[in-house]
């Protein structure tokens, strides 16, 4: 079944506008908002005959429970999401999966699907209990990947990957005191890169479920990176050694 949701902030509401524009039932704006931003939304919105409709900043705020709105928002019909079987269907040389293993924090999720989609990953996969789930913060951060990177949520993890290595994707994942490093590890063929979460890394299982485990190598005085950051360096080496190997 479809429901609505409200999408807010100026990327997440062009990239509903510019990709799911038949989905969106309604656009507000902040009635005291004129300038060339709003005037992209007024423009794509029209392009597409939808209605603007003027709001107070208060009514905004009550829409989104006070959230950072920047003064327009998006109501629209979700779509059902993309499911694991329909993305297996597509699994090619080049595919890259991301598989968060417990990230909690939605500021977190939003920043890593926002990675995701910068490096072409296929799809990002989370475990449905204890962990950050799509939500408007989520799209916000993304800034309009959320709409274009699939997000599947799957209830047992270690199931998921075990599908995974039986299909012949290779699994790598994130792991402080792991002895091999990054920049020494060979990436090729369709890979699924793991980062645990934010307290506690990966769980017991999901490393046993690991081909192999890498760390970042760091010289400073910190002990560990953001889980985004880590994300993001992870997602480049791969992406990095595979157009080399082209």
């Amino acid at each position: 079944m479809s429901s609505s949701s409200y999408y807010y902030g100026f990327h997440a509401v062009l990239a509903v506008l510019e990709n799911r524009n038949e989905l969106v039932e309604s656009v507000y704006f902040a009635e005291d908002r004129q300038d060339l931003r709003i005037d992209e939304v007024f423009a794509l919105a029209h392009a597409r005959g939808l209605q603007v409709i003027p709001k107070s900043r208060r009514e905004l705020d009550v829409l989104v429970g006070g959230a950072s709105h920047q003064g327009v928002i998006v109501k629209s019909r979700q779509l059902n999401q993309v499911n694991f079987e329909q993305v297996l269907e597509k699994l090619s040389q080049n595919s890259l999966f991301l598989i968060l293993d417990g990230v909690k924090d939605p500021h977190n999720l939003g920043a890593c699907l926002r990675t995701a989609n910068a490096f072409g990953v296929a799809a990002v996969i989370i475990p449905q209990d204890r962990a950050a789930k799509m939500s408007p913060v989520v799209r916000k951060v993304a800034c309009g990947a959320a709409e274009k990177t699939p997000l599947i949520t799957v209830t047992n993890l270690s199931r998921t990957l075990s599908i995974l290595s039986g299909e012949g994707v290779y699994i790598v994942g994130a792991e402080a005191q792991a002895p091999r490093t990054l920049p020494e590890t060979i990436f090729q063929g369709p890979l699924a890169v793991v980062m645990g979460s934010e307290e506690s890394g990966l769980r017991r299982l999901t490393k046993e479920k690991c081909h192999d485990l890498v760390s970042i190598p760091m010289v400073g005085t910190v002990e560990s990176f953001n889980v985004s950051v880590a994300t993001a360096l992870f997602l480049y080496e791969c992406v990095r050694q595979r157009r080399n190997q082209i």
